[in-house]
């Protein structure tokens, strides 16, 4: 590819003034970021520490590695000559640089045998990054056991896991135990005469198969390929194969994501939901078909029905405008499109196609509530907020209101863990969730350069992608009002994932057309660098400048739980030979992150696991009900190393 000519290598003047605005202020803003970052880092450093050891060695992987990179922008900035090898690998550039296609139309949008393929590449990409979590090894444990072998970690895992067992019975619930209800206590379960998890059904729906397969995390590896999958689709539907390509990928090779496809929490069956409907919807807006109005419903309906707060806010602006375009008259829509054109009895069917599976999902809540606690507006989860944990509602100032309803079967030590929520305690946790959902998702830097340069050219965006940013918006609004941070700082705000990538793939694109203009050849690789560093620091430790990657940081932060749940079940295991037993757990007063009770919902197993009661006589109750078992003391309460389970009575 020859160089351009010189007259030609003038920026032209509509790259001046505004639109060169318009990359300063990114720019600027990130570097301003990422100078911050540095100084707290540098301002931390013990006394005795000498300033280039503490730098070196100290590394803030959100800020070092970038700073220095930025240091060379405008080196490649000046550079107008052709980038060494493009002669050799210039049609293939521009053929990749043609899968970038701004304002994708229905003839350009023809499906190929590559399109098939860059869709697999994803898929499978997203598939094996999951997996190769998964299959990281137990420490000590000579390589034999790995994280997707081991119990859950967190308290939602084992109530979503109860569900699917219920589930997989053909039930919404059991009866509590007849006698000793208490005992069998679980985090997250209600036990009110109904035996069941508290959580919406969708979750446990999706983790039925796996759990019959005896893999129920398969599931969620297979959840999280799809949505890389549909992500790459929708992708597609804003500018071609290659937004498709870079939002599927990233997703696919997104830490976050990958770290909670070995969770058995709802974020990966709802991001499924979710990612079918963006799909669906962006595929209508472009061919106003209308089973694409019905697969969106469906996408939608079946979020709603995991997670129902996330589903609403990452619907909201799609809704608004949905409705919008509805009443709107013709003449008074530019640039109209496939949707807008159709009669007034084509959109009355969009409706009920998109309506009808929501209805449905809305219809399987109202049963879920009644087969658990008998009124259809009353659900599983806000009768166990009531009954165990009243500080922990929705909205502002929860502790004080929570007070007022103190229920007698509260449980002390985690319901007296919630934060009382004020205006400066929630903007304290936007800010930790806004950092976590960037840093999790790929890396801070290169999301903020992205969300500024959206928000600076917002006007020049088109419709889809304005929704897209409105849903992270409105997904960080809905959850405000609840005084947790949330795992890791980010889970309330997991799905905004997807939807900051397809952001950051359509800003590539529009930076690439840019510089191509504006003959800045050298930029795309800069570009490329940030993305390149983002991705390293994530998977890769680089000791002795950064000793762990964020995503081994994650791993051991479950590792940690699971290993202590795992180590638990080894020791019953070993230690109990009956045939029948009943092992009540003595755990501590004032730790609620871990709790060993966890049973099959019908309280049939060979081995159960109660709490142990208060008093003797209590105790003695328990020996005389459970005349067929042996009875077992496990303290967890004492350091991990002196776990013991000793027999009360043997039988």
């Amino acid at each position: 590819m020859e160089p351009p000519p010189e007259s030609q290598t003038k920026i032209p003047p509509q790259f001046c003034c505004g639109k060169c605005l318009t990359l300063l202020i990114p720019l600027l803003g990130t570097l301003f970021t990422i100078l911050f970052f540095e100084y707290e880092r540098i301002t931390s450093l013990p006394e005795s520490t000498s300033f280039l050891s503490g730098w070196l060695t100290e590394i803030n992987i959100d800020s070092t590695p970038y700073l220095l990179w930025f240091l060379l922008l405008p080196l490649f900035w000046r550079l107008r000559s052709p980038v060494p090898l493009q002669d050799r690998w210039g049609s293939l550039y521009r053929r990749w640089f043609d899968t970038f296609q701004e304002g994708a139309s229905s003839e350009k949008m023809q499906t190929t045998a590559r399109t098939w393929l860059l869709v697999m590449i994803v898929g499978m990409t997203s598939f094996i990054m999951s997996a190769r979590i998964g299959a990281d090894p137990l420490p000590g444990a000579g390589g034999a056991v790995f994280l997707s072998d081991l119990p859950p970690a967190f308290h939602d895992e084992f109530s979503y896991r109860f569900q699917a067992e219920t589930f997989l019975a053909g039930r919404f619930s059991y009866p509590s135990h007849a006698t000793h209800s208490e005992l069998f206590n679980q985090m997250h379960v209600v036990n009110e005469g109904r035996f069941a998890s508290r959580y919406f059904p969708g979750t446990g729906l999706w983790i039925v198969p796996f759990q019959a397969m005896g893999h129920p995390y398969l599931g969620y590896w297979l959840a999280g390929a799809f949505s890389a999958m549909l992500l790459f689709w929708a992708g597609r539907e804003l500018g071609g194969d290659g937004i498709g390509f870079v939002a599927g990928m990233l997703l696919a090779l997104s830490p976050g994501v990958a770290l909670f496809s070995n969770l058995l929490l709802a974020h990966h069956p709802t991001l499924l939901g979710l990612m079918l409907f963006l799909f669906s919807f962006l595929r209508l807006m472009r061919t106003g078909n209308k089973k694409y109005a019905l697969f969106a419903g469906v996408g939608l309906g079946f979020a709603m029905i995991c997670r129902p707060m996330t589903a609403a806010g990452f619907g909201f602006p799609f809704g608004v405008w949905f409705f919008w375009s509805l009443i709107k008259k013709q003449n008074a829509i530019k640039n109209q499109e496939a949707f807008f054109v159709q009669s007034t009895m084509q959109k009355t069917w969009l409706v009920v196609a998109m309506g009808i599976p929501i209805v449905i999902a809305g219809a399987l809540l109202l049963i879920q509530n009644r087969a658990i606690t008998g009124r259809l507006l009353l659900s599983p989860y806000q009768v166990y907020n009531d009954t165990y944990t009243p500080r922990h509602v929705y909205g502002f100032n929860n502790v004080v209101r929570g007070k007022q309803h103190l229920a007698p079967k509260m449980i002390k030590k985690y319901d007296t863990w919630a934060k009382n929520l004020t205006p400066s305690l929630a903007w304290e946790n936007q800010k930790k969730r806004a950092l976590a959902s960037l840093q999790w998702t790929l890396g801070l830097v290169p999301l903020m350069m992205a969300g500024l340069y959206f928000i600076v050219t917002w006007n020049r965006q088109s419709t889809p992608r304005k929704l897209i940013f409105s849903a992270i918006i409105m997904l960080h609004v809905v959850h405000i009002p609840y005084w947790f941070v949330g795992i890791m700082n980010w889970h309330y705000v997991f799905e905004t994932a997807p939807l900051w990538l397809l952001i950051f793939a359509g800003v590539t694109s529009q930076l690439a057309h840019r510089w191509q203009q504006s003959h800045r050849p050298w930029m795309p690789i800069w570009w490329g660098g940030i993305i390149a560093i983002a991705l390293f620091v994530a998977h890769q430790p680089m000791p002795p400048f950064w000793k762990t990657s964020r995503l081994q940081a994650g791993i051991s932060e479950i590792r940690f739980a699971r290993g202590r749940y795992y180590l638990a079940d080894q020791i019953i295991k070993n230690r109990v030979k009956e045939k029948q037993a009943l092992v009540l757990f003595q755990q501590s007063e004032s730790d609620s992150s871990m709790d060993f009770v966890d049973n099959h919902p019908a309280l049939q197993s060979q081995i159960l696991r109660g709490h142990l009661p208060k008093t003797k006589q209590e105790l003695k109750e328990i020996i005389k009900d459970f005349p067929e078992r042996s009875i077992y003391l496990f303290r967890v309460d004492i350091p991990p190393n002196q776990w013991r389970c000793v027999p009360i009575i043997e039988r």
